[in-house]
């Protein structure tokens, strides 16, 4: 028995030794052996496994499937009001990086700064300050239905 045979038969299939010696000169151009069917329960014909019946489930839908988290680095108001739009209509949290805004159009770095304020005094939208630096200034927006918890 060579080592193929040991390992066929380790998976479970039969090895004939009398079926592989009459084929191995058939078969000696491609090198492989030839083996039977591999074992199979010999109880499986008669007590077969019921099929489930799928006709019964219920599938479970939840309200929103996932929450899209969108990065947006603003540069006109038209981004803002996308962003405003992502956290009142979409119900998506937002990560905003408004460095460009502050840096380049301090009018409408203030601007978004009052249309976040009002989103919080009137949608409940909540908005928690995660990185200010020369670089950046990350601001997490949510609505009011993804809370925002900060833990020092």
């Amino acid at each position: 028995m060579n080592f193929m045979d040991t390992i066929k038969k380790s998976l479970g299939f039969e090895v004939d030794e009398d079926f592989r010696h009459q084929n191995r000169a058939a078969n000696s151009n491609n090198g492989f052996s030839n083996f039977t069917k591999p074992r199979q329960n010999p109880n499986f014909r008669n007590n077969p496994r019921p099929r489930p019946d799928f006709d019964d489930v219920e599938p479970i839908i939840p309200e929103q499937s996932f929450y899209e988290i969108v990065l947006i680095r603003p540069k006109t108001i038209d981004d803002i009001n996308y962003v405003v739009d992502q956290v009142l209509e979409e119900k998506n949290p937002v990560l905003l990086d408004l460095s460009f805004l502050e840096s380049e159009s301090p009018a409408n770095f203030k601007l978004a700064g009052e249309k976040i304020k009002q989103m919080r005094t009137r949608y409940g939208a909540q908005a928690l300050l995660l990185s200010r630096s020369s670089e950046k200034n990350l601001i997490i927006l949510s609505p009011k239905k993804v809370r925002l918890v900060k833990k020092n």
